[in-house]
């Protein structure tokens, strides 16, 4: 039994701030959920959690933190789209910083006991060697990835200054039911929605550059037990394993039945070529450690795809 009764999730309507609202009600924990549905759906909300469709650089948003005042906070709300982010690194700031400075800033306020952070691990250097620890010292390039670090920041200095407990979860690549495509680790979504409606995918480059790809039930196991561990700081999250982008497809083809070859065009500017997570601290210290398999969560995902294909 956790020894926290309400938490707010913010970001509650999207891919992982839905899973975690689901995690949290059958730990009978009373859920509200903020989501300005720039990127989520209601249909993901839990119809036991208390639901305001909101964004969080909203004015009204601290007075309603100050109102609910949640024993703890799964802040899941970003802007998750690292290419928007190089295209538009105002807007990326404003809702990856500012968003999260004033969750920092109110919790402090009004005594919120912990703030679980959904971070990234594409603040590591391509340079370091792989898996990256959570001892390499973080240089991001991306405006998306200087937004996380910054707000991971922002969170330490909170618990310096007010004692507000906080845990960073570096995510990998996160798949799963109910992404919707958007964001680096969609890649998996696009080929499988690509596949099922008889149209090519695209690999941009060679698609020999690789990612550590997590299942999102992993993500939430984590998440809960960031919540119920006295911790405080930075854990990577992801399986440490490296897959190009060439497997996912040839995989994604043998799960959705799909004949058409991909197209390739050219890789982004600046796109990381490997990356892959050291996942020891939390496993050490979280208890945590990934339990699904990469083909095993491929297929959930396709599943899920292809069910939500056919009832549309």
């Amino acid at each position: 039994m956790s020894k926290y009764t309400t938490a707010l999730v913010t970001g509650g309507a999207g891919f992982i701030g839905s899973h975690i609202v689901d995690a949290l009600i059958r730990r009978r924990i009373k859920v509200y959920v903020v989501d300005d549905l720039s990127t989520g759906n209601t249909k993901n909300v839990n119809p036991n959690a208390h639901f305001t469709r909101m964004s969080i650089l909203n004015p009204q948003f601290v007075e309603y933190l100050k109102r609910v005042k949640p024993d703890v906070i799964f802040h899941t709300a970003a802007q998750i789209n690292l290419r928007d982010s190089v295209k538009d690194p105002m807007n990326d700031a404003k809702t990856n910083i500012l968003g999260s400075l004033t969750i920092a800033h109110v919790a402090g306020q009004i005594g919120i006991k912990k703030i679980i952070f959904s971070s990234s691990g594409a603040s590591y250097p391509e340079s370091a060697r792989l898996p990256w620890s959570e001892k390499v010292v973080s240089e991001p390039v991306s405006p998306y990835a200087i937004s996380k670090r910054s707000a991971e920041m922002y969170f330490h200095f909170a618990y310096m200054i007010h004692g507000v407990s906080y845990v960073a979860l570096r995510y990998a690549n996160v798949y799963g039911p109910r992404q919707n495509a958007k964001g680096e680790a969609g890649v998996i979504s696009v080929f499988t929605n690509q596949m099922l409606r008889g149209k090519p995918s695209t690999i941009f480059g060679t698609g020999k550059q690789t990612r550590d790809f997590i299942f999102v039930e992993d993500v939430v196991a984590a998440n809960i037990a960031a919540m119920n561990k006295k911790v405080i700081g930075v854990f990577n999250i992801g399986t440490g394993k490296e897959t190009d982008v060439n497997t996912i497809f040839h995989k994604l083809q043998k799960f959705t039945h799909a004949q058409l070859p991909a197209r390739h065009e050219p890789a982004s500017v600046g796109e990381v070529m490997r990356s892959s997570l050291d996942c020891r601290k939390a496993r050490e210290i979280l208890g945590w450690k990934p339990s699904v398999k990469l083909d095993e969560g491929l297929e959930k995902t396709v599943i899920d795809i292809t069910s939500k294909n056919r009832t549309q």
